[in-house]
């Protein structure tokens, strides 16, 4: 019988014989092999001692913020509502201010975490002192007045220095010659004073320990804040002068910081 043609296998291609590697190529395989690689670190550095020492503190807090919720702390905000309010609004502030935040002031890509902790700790002992001293010292319960002067306060602060990041990432981008340049910012709030952001805060803060009727803690809170904000201002002020030089100097001799005419 025999067989179709057309079921036959066809013909295997002979493979092709390669030769030397022209002279162009071995040039550029020569240019590649002269190109400085970075030396790949053999092991990864161990944590920031630092690091884990914040994480153990928030873990703390989270502990006693679990225990005072089982002592029924939400009975004592239902009985305080100026307090609960107060710290709902400084909450919704911080949380607003990390989305409409400028690359200036604290960054934790740059700032070190020990750093950061000293800028915060002064804070949270002051948040700590008011209902102390209202507790221990004098007992009872603050004016229920005083606790919405504060709460008005507050807001007012906080009004400024949110209004103040909005109008500093609406103000700080202009258009120049078809392409968008990155200005420095003397229009809105900025136009009284350089830092507008740390003034509401500063308002806001010392309005705290009103709220309890703490004249002590008050007291302190006007001193402590002041210092701490006077650091992050000479930090931040450090990094406009190094952007915008003798514009920003110029800036510094015709304005004040934080309070026109007194700061």
């Amino acid at each position: 019988m025999m067989t179709d043609a057309s079921h036959s296998s066809p013909p295997t291609p002979s493979a092709k014989a390669t030769g030397p590697l022209p002279e162009l190529a071995i040039e550029r395989l020569g240019a590649i092999s002269e190109i400085p690689l970075e030396p790949i670190s053999p092991t990864l550095p161990d944590r920031n001692f630092f690091l884990r020492l914040g994480e153990l503190l928030i873990f703390l807090v989270a502990v006693v913020g679990a225990v005072a919720l089982g002592l029924a702390i939400t009975s004592y905000f239902r009985a305080h509502t100026y307090i609960a309010a107060y710290l709902l609004a400084y909450a919704g502030f911080r949380c607003a201010d990390l989305l409409v935040r400028e690359e200036y002031g604290p960054n934790p890509t740059r700032d070190a975490l020990a750093q950061r902790i000293a800028d915060q700790a002064p804070l949270l002992l002051l948040f700590f002192a008011a209902p102390f001293e209202r507790t221990y010292l004098y007992g009872g319960e603050a004016a229920r007045w005083l606790s919405g002067i504060a709460l008005a306060l507050e807001l007012v602060g906080l009004w400024i220095a949110l209004g103040a990041r909005i109008q500093l990432g609406f103000f700080s981008i202009e258009k120049r010659n078809g392409s968008d340049e990155r200005v420095m910012v003397r229009r809105g709030f900025y136009r009284f004073i350089r830092h507008p952001v740390y003034a509401g805060v500063y308002l806001a803060l010392i309005a705290w320990p009103i709220a309890y009727g703490a004249p002590i803690s008050g007291v302190l809170s006007v001193v402590i804040v002041a210092m701490v904000m006077n650091r992050l201002i000479k930090r931040e002020e450090a990094q406009l002068i190094e952007r915008y030089g003798d514009e920003y100097r110029k800036y510094q001799d015709e304005s004040d910081a934080m309070i026109p005419n007194l700061w």
